[in-house]
């Protein structure tokens, strides 16, 4: 479990295709403190480290994964979101995110608002169900309020400090970002089908 709140910016190193894609992903966190079979959210998409350096990890990543993400346009040099592993304890400061990715959604506009950018995108069809205004949805890992919906199209508002600290201040239109839409909201949408 994670709570979409990214704590490094890493970078593609290495892919390697072999039988399923290897990625090397360079980092600031003390890898010592790493354990084999640890999971980090890489863009918001939980991988299991399958091997270590002094200032990198390697993750082993299924056909499945890269068919449901946008990891298929991972390049060496892609610059990526990056968070631990929630710990019993941990400060919970966005939503519960389990980096398990729904679905990719489109970068559709954006435009300066202020200091801040708002970015639109498009949810695909099955998925926009799940997005509500005011309601969390995790985008390439980062925890984000949804401020309008319009159909499959969603609004957010993107602070500084955000830009900064994540990969979001390299985003443009057309860009595919992984999209996992809110526990919650999974579930009342569940419970409305059943009743």
């Amino acid at each position: 479990m994670f709570t979409g709140i990214i704590t490094d910016v890493g970078e593609v190193t290495a892919l390697e295709q072999e039988g399923d894609l290897r990625a090397r992903i360079k980092t600031r966190y003390d890898t010592s403190r790493i354990d084999m079979g640890a999971s980090i959210a890489s863009d918001g998409v939980c991988l299991t480290v399958v091997g270590l350096g002094p200032d990198w990890y390697e993750v082993q990543i299924s056909a499945e994964t890269v068919d449901k993400t946008n990891l298929s346009s991972w390049k060496v040099g892609k610059r990526l979101n990056l968070e631990r592993a929630l710990k019993v304890g941990d400060e919970l400061g966005g939503h519960i995110v389990s980096g398990h990715v729904d679905g990719v959604a489109e970068v559709v506009a954006m435009a300066d608002e202020g200091d801040s950018t708002r970015v639109t995108l498009r949810a695909p069809k099955d998925l926009a169900r799940f997005i509500a205004p005011k309601g969390s949805v995790a985008l390439n890992g980062t925890s984000l309020t949804v401020n309008e919906v319009d159909g499959c199209d969603f609004g957010i508002n993107f602070i500084p400090h955000t830009k900064e600290v994540t990969t979001w201040g390299d985003t443009k239109v057309g860009d595919l970002i992984n999209l996992e839409i809110d526990t919650l909201a999974r579930y009342v949408a569940r419970l409305g089908e059943m009743s």
